[in-house]
C-alpha cells in the first residue's frame, strides 16, 4: 500500500445554517454540527482508506464560538494519522462573515474512523505523510491521543505509552 499525503484526504463541506437547524438563541444545534463534521470526517477517511469507515470514536469536540442562524459554515476535514486499521481525522470548522466574507475559526474536533471490509472486519490501510509543520504537529500529537485513549481503556499499560511519558521527562 502506498503512503498518502493528508492533503489527499482533504474534505471541505461548506453549507448555510437554516432555521431548522436552531437552538432558541438562533444559533446552530451542537447536534447539527457534529453530523456535519461527521459525514465530512468519513469522506476524508474514505478517501485515505478506499475502503467502507465507520465512526470509532469522538475523541475531542470543542464548541469555542456559536454559529449563528444564516452563517456559512465550513467544515475541513484531513486524515492527521493513520495506524493498522483506523486513523485520526483532524476537523478545523470555520464561519464566514456576511459581510466581509473573513473567515473565522468556530470549533474544531478529532474523530476517529475504522477501514472495515463488506463484512464489518477492520482492514489495514496505507500510512500517512505529513508535509506541512501543522500536519507534522498532528500526526505527532495524534500517536500521543491515541496511547492515552488506551490506557484510560485498560489496554495499554502506562509505563508502554512511550509518546506520553516523554511528555513529562
Amino acid at each position: 500500500m502506498q503512503a498518502k499525503t493528508p492533503e489527499q484526504t482533504k474534505t471541505i463541506m461548506t453549507d448555510l445554517v437554516l432555521p431548522s437547524e436552531t437552538n432558541p438563541l438562533n444559533n446552530l444545534f451542537g447536534g447539527e454540527l457534529l453530523a456535519r463534521m461527521d459525514r465530512c470526517a468519513s469522506i476524508a477517511a474514505r478517501r485515505h482508506s478506499r475502503r467502507i469507515v465507520v465512526t470509532a470514536s469522538v475523541n475531542h469536540v470543542a464548541f469555542n464560538r456559536s454559529v449563528p442562524l444564516g452563517s456559512v459554515v465550513t467544515v475541513e476535514a484531513k486524515v492527521s494519522r493513520a495506524f493498522k486499521t483506523s486513523m485520526e481525522v483532524f476537523l478545523d470548522v470555520w464561519i464566514e462573515d456576511r459581510e466581509s466574507g473573513q473567515r473565522t475559526k468556530a470549533n474544531e474536533a478529532i474523530y476517529t474512523f475504522v477501514a472495515v471490509d463488506e463484512t464489518g472486519r477492520p482492514v489495514e490501510i496505507p500510512e500517512i505523510t505529513p508535509e506541512t509543520d501543522l500536519e507534522k504537529e498532528r500526526f505527532a500529537a495524534a500517536l500521543r491521543r491515541k496511547q492515552l485513549s488506551l490506557v484510560l481503556a485498560g489496554k495499554m499499560k502506562p509505563k508502554e505509552a512511550t509518546e506520553l511519558k516523554a511528555l513529562f521527562e
